[in-house]
């Protein structure tokens, strides 16, 4: 059963009727804005300084909006929406605590270059300095983590605001875009003028088009290569670039490793796909990283989850970077060939001239080797369930198919690792800033933006005590997400730094005393199960699957697994712990 979420509404009639020019309130003018920015729900959470903006939102059926349980939940089920579809996510909050609440939610999309229009409340512009009650600088505090930032001091700005917002929040390198109305602005009247040319902003033009001549060194580097090797990030997700990145692999036949947030932007099952290089990524990826002698990173920042360490990383390659925003390239990784531009455009004109790479034959053979030599494994069990087993029952049953999204720890590595993305847009975690309590409320967003495809959560035990209270609005909605616990009865991935790490220190990581997430999930009106061995699991998530509407399944795993390989801190990405063996 699909979720209950809006159908698209807007048909010739009804946007002519949001277009009509009269005198409304801010508040009016707000919800009208939205819509023509073709905006299908929102997330939020009332307070005194929207009261204004939730008072319009009574009758107004064309608006579609979601209460959430917490004001952390609204932003990461609207950064799941915008990751998942490709479009806006869009929230909102009141002035002081519930703006305040947001921001680890907008340092989360800042991260990972999510496109999010964040509207808070504040005070009544006179009031604004004075610390009057519920008022925070909410643009002060969140300045280094938006894309940018309004503060609406006129009502007859807004209408222009929201559309430039729009336009920034998903142009270029996407991220958040902020506009605080204070109270008396969203009660204020104007006469409505509608925004729908196209936005023209003196100082901010992205480049879309690269340099040709960049381009066409690119084209010599990779026929002069002996071991090329490419890199692919979120980039080529957030541009749309997959099918370009498909073609320009195919026709180089140059082996491919994709980051964390690149997952799904290449087919995992294609041989020259050698699986997520870095911290925990593959034997393959980080061996053929570090002896390639062209490195070419198409739309990843080289974060230091992928590098490891800087001075140790692909030291024999020369680098290409290509990125639609400059300020990436050289500022981890000094590179030889940087390439300017949107990812999918840049891979379109290198399309009409790359062949393939003809000096690269041995190189091929070599990646294949270490596939076959090393690939991801661990010990399995038939007294106890191991949480790598249960992925891979997930990726069986789902072929693949469905939307993952995870929190953040051991379960979100196993999840990398052992399921098998083909299609982009289908996976989505926290990366960059690895924010505990995301996973299944941008689950929440992610089956908002596809009601009829199945959206399963991952989470820790830890994590998804953090945002649980949301297994309301599924209840409520009957948003049919399938929510995995992987219950290892402690913080896994600080338990396996303290291990290994640390000497075996465990400090502060029992997390004993955690619900009964069976009852929990019942609490709410959601159907829970629980599964300890292979057995239970595969009849619990059959049953799972089987059940229309949410359901929460719990893995009860080993407590002293962990994620392998793993580069220790410091070491350069070849340096790699295998585990058991």
């Amino acid at each position: 059963m699909s979720a209950q979420i809006p159908e698209a509404r807007s048909t010739d009639e009804l946007r002519e009727k949001w277009m009509k020019p009269e005198v409304i309130s801010g508040s009016e003018i707000l919800l009208r804005s939205l819509l023509l920015e073709g905006v299908e729900c929102v997330f939020g959470y009332p307070g005194g300084a929207v009261l204004y903006i939730y008072d319009a939102m009574y009758g107004f059926e064309d608006f579609k909006h979601v209460l959430t349980r917490h004001e952390q939940g609204a932003i990461h089920a609207a950064d799941g929406y915008a990751r998942a579809s490709g479009k806006v996510g869009v929230c909102i909050a009141t002035s002081g605590p519930g703006a305040t609440n947001l921001v680890t939610g907008i340092a989360t999309a800042y991260m990972d270059s999510v496109p999010l229009v964040v509207i808070t409340g504040n005070v009544v512009s006179s009031l604004i300095g004075t610390d009057a009650f519920q008022e925070a600088d909410i643009t002060g505090i969140t300045m280094p983590i938006t894309k940018h930032s309004y503060l609406v001091r006129d009502v007859e700005e807004l209408p222009r605001i929201i559309h430039e917002a729009f336009h920034i929040a998903n142009t270029g390198r996407k991220g958040p875009v902020l506009i605080d109305i204070p109270k008396d602005v969203s009660a204020a009247k104007t006469l409505f003028v509608p925004q729908t040319e196209p936005v023209a902003m003196r100082g901010y033009n992205p480049r879309v088009v690269p340099n040709k001549l960049q381009v066409d060194k690119l084209i010599q580097a990779i026929s002069e290569a002996e071991r090329p090797m490419i890199l692919a990030g979120g980039g080529v997700v957030y541009s749309g670039a997959h099918e370009a990145l498909y073609e320009f692999v195919t026709r180089s036949e140059i082996p491919i490793t994709t980051t964390l947030l690149g997952l799904g932007g290449f087919p995992s099952g294609h041989e020259l796909w050698t699986g997520m290089p870095g911290m925990h990524g593959t034997y393959t990826s980080n061996l053929a990283i570090q002896n390639a002698d062209l490195l070419i990173n198409i739309g990843a920042r080289f974060d230091d989850r992928v590098t490891g360490k800087l001075d140790g990383f692909a030291p024999k390659a020369k680098i290409v970077h290509i990125d639609i925003d400059p300020a990436e390239i050289g500022k981890n990784v000094p590179t030889d060939i940087p390439i300017v531009g949107d990812v999918k455009t840049v891979l379109e004109i290198a399309n009409q001239e790359v062949k393939r790479a003809d000096k690269a034959d041995a190189w091929r053979k070599q990646v294949q080797e270490w596939k076959a030599e090393k690939p991801y494994s661990y010990r399995d069990s038939d007294e106890e369930l191991k949480p790598q087993w249960v992925i891979e029952m997930l990726d069986e049953t789902t072929k693949g198919e469905a939307i993952v999204t995870t929190d953040v720890g051991q379960h979100q590595m196993w999840a990398a690792q052992y399921y098998k993305f083909n299609k982009p847009r289908s996976w989505v975690t926290s990366g960059g800033l690895g924010t505990m309590g995301f996973g299944f409320p941008s689950a929440i967003g992610a089956q908002m933006a596809h009601p009829d495809r199945l959206v399963i959560s991952i989470n820790g035990d830890g994590g998804m005590q953090m945002c649980s209270q949301e297994l309301a609005i599924c209840a409520i909605n009957n948003i049919p997400v399938k929510i995995v616990v992987i219950n290892n009865q402690v913080l896994g991935m600080v338990r396996q730094w303290q291990e290994l790490i640390y000497d075996n220190r465990y400090s502060h990581i029992d997390l004993a005393g955690s619900p009964d997430f069976v009852k929990l999930a019942e609490a709410y009106g959601v159907k829970g199960f629980r599964a300890r061995n292979k057995d239970e699991a595969r009849e619990a998530w059959q049953e799972a699957m089987n059940t229309p509407g949410p359901v929460l399944v719990e893995f009860v795993v080993a407590k002293e697994e962990n994620v392998y390989p793993m580069v220790p801190q410091g070491a350069a990405i070849d340096q790699m712990l295998m585990g058991d063996e």
